[in-house]
């Protein structure tokens, strides 16, 4: 058998565990349906590989996996790295409310801190220095003063790497000449940041603590864990000497080429919808797995993502400059209208604007998205349109309601399609407590909210954080996954990811999932 263990995906679940699984001696196989992205390929221009299509991924392997379901839309990377390449570089740990109810009991709070400082230190991760405030957070501290809640304005750990005597009036203006080349702790190749905002689509100066720099690095670099970019995984079966087959495609110059590779022990890591959606295949259509948990696919979240733009007439804002995200204000006490939710100061790179206005004048653009765009073109085509804008966003403890499934053939399809099912009644007063909170804190600091139409007359929602799917349970008839993220009725087969996390917390995940990965990795390798 070629290989110990193989791992399918390379987000923040799976770089850890492959990492810490090679490091352990275990001759290791890293499945990523991404491409290696860096600042020689990141895409710029309105041709180049943005977007990821889930129904011909051998053509179109972009940046971007953007999935449109009734009433959610979801957004997820897909690359060597996965989201930690598009996400905001936020590495927080959830409160310990979000531990009090439905998780396994040997998962707690305080079982779990020594991992999430392990990650903390793994991927290096601090605020935004002192002498380098973006105008956003100081529009956040001003908010949460003038709105009496001064005492909930906090900076949050980035996983960004920082030099301390970088400054906006000494090197902004220099741009990536600014930047710091060093090999960093693990030995890879870095930048320090010179605040161009481009953090959710590539950093030019390899600023950001990306997993392909810390966890993947090492993996690879030091512990021979082979990676593959670009193989989608479609199968997995159990054989006979109770090891496992990956069936996988390779996507090679527009083409599948089909494949497969053993190993005794297999970890699915390929997100929240990617392990749902495997799992649901190999149980509902393939066959090959037919003993998973009915609770497949249940109790998914959303995780409360909601953001609301607000416009200054008078105040000098610049979303695009900074880290894309660096402070919030902290509500996880339920002292808002009951509901748990932090909002946070969103940013968002110059480019964005240029897509966006192109996208309005796309005829093929689908009536909601038009609608969206004809209502902020009075912005957006304005001299210096990302000047004055603050696009407040926020995460709360959704419902946690969603199911996912696959459709049935029908006259029209031969079924198979990944479905959710979502209803945002039970949801509603989350979104509604943080919309009245981004209009107070706009208007407490003379800006203008503008609700979004998806949500004021729709009440679609998008998320870049889906946890669930495959959640954690004591039981097979609770749960998919036991507390080591090990399927129930299948040794040796794991979830480790976002898709194990059993409800929504309330805050960015990436730090949890990462740390839930240590904690089930050394198990594995070191059972109790």
């Amino acid at each position: 058998m070629p290989f110990d263990a193989i791992v399918i995906g390379s987000g923040f679940g799976g770089a850890v565990s492959a990492c810490r699984l090679a490091e352990a001696g275990l001759s290791v196989l890293v499945l990523e349906r991404g491409r290696r992205w860096d600042p020689s390929n990141f895409p710029r221009q309105p041709d180049d590989a943005w977007l990821w299509n889930h129904d011909a991924p051998e053509r179109e392997n972009g940046w971007l996996d953007f999935r449109a379901f009734p009433g959610m839309a979801v957004a997820q990377g897909a690359a060597v790295g996965g989201g930690s390449l598009i996400y905001a570089n936020i590495s927080c740990e959830a409160p310990p409310s979000a531990f009090a109810s439905g998780w396994p009991a040997e998962i707690t709070y305080s079982d779990l801190k020594p991992c999430y400082d392990k990650v903390a230190s793994f991927m290096n991760v601090q605020p935004v220095p002192d002498n380098q405030w973006t105008e956003r957070m100081k529009l956040m501290r001003d908010a949460a003063n003038a709105a009496g809640f001064g005492d909930r304005f906090r900076k949050l750990d980035l996983a960004v790497t920082f030099d301390p005597a970088w400054t906006y009036e000494a090197d902004f203006g220099r741009g990536v000449a600014a930047s710091r080349a060093h090999l960093n702790q693990h030995g890879s190749p870095q930048g320090t940041c010179v605040h161009l905002g481009n953090c959710d689509i590539g950093c030019d100066v390899l600023a950001k603590n990306t997993l392909d720099r810390n966890y993947l690095y090492v993996a690879e670099n030091k512990c021979h864990a082979e990676i593959r970019p670009l193989h989608l995984v479609d199968r997995i079966e159990r054989q006979a000497d109770r090891s496992y087959r990956v069936y996988f495609d390779r996507l090679d110059s527009g083409q599948r080429v089909p494949g497969s590779e053993s190993a005794r022990l297999v970890i699915i890591a390929a997100g929240s919808l990617g392990s749902t959606e495997l799992l649901l295949r190999n149980r509902d259509v393939h066959r090959t797995l037919p003993d998973v948990s009915c609770t497949l696919g249940k109790n998914w979240s959303g995780n409360g993502d909601f953001l609301t733009p607000a416009f200054y007439a008078d105040r000098n804002v610049q979303p695009s400059r900074g880290p894309t995200i660096a402070a919030a204000i902290d509500f996880l006490d339920s002292s808002q209208a009951g509901q748990s939710f932090w909002i946070e100061d969103g940013g968002l790179p110059d480019l964005a604007v240029s897509y966006l206005l192109r996208k309005s004048d796309d005829p093929t653009t689908t009536f909601k998205t038009k609608m969206i765009l004809d209502s902020l073109r009075v912005f957006l085509r304005s001299t210096e349109p990302l000047r004055n804008m603050m696009p407040w966003f926020a995460q709360g403890v959704d419902a946690g309601n969603g199911t996912f499934r696959l459709t049935q053939p029908d006259l029209f399809s031969s079924g198979g399609k990944l479905q959710l099912d979502w209803d945002i009644s039970r949801s509603r007063a989350l979104i509604d407590a943080i919309v009245a909170m981004h209009e107070r804190l706009s208007d407490v600091t003379g800006g203008a909210a503008i609700v979004p139409p998806t949500w004021s007359i729709f009440k679609d929602l998008v998320t870049p954080h889906p946890l669930g799917g495959c959640n954690l349970g004591n039981t097979r008839d609770t749960g998919v996954v036991d507390h080591r993220g090990e399927v129930f009725g299948y040794p040796n087969l794991f979830v480790i990811d976002g898709a194990m996390i059993p409800r929504a917390l309330g805050v960015n995940p990436s730090r949890t999932i990462a740390a839930l990965a240590e904690r089930a990795a050394a198990l594995i390798v070191k059972p109790t």
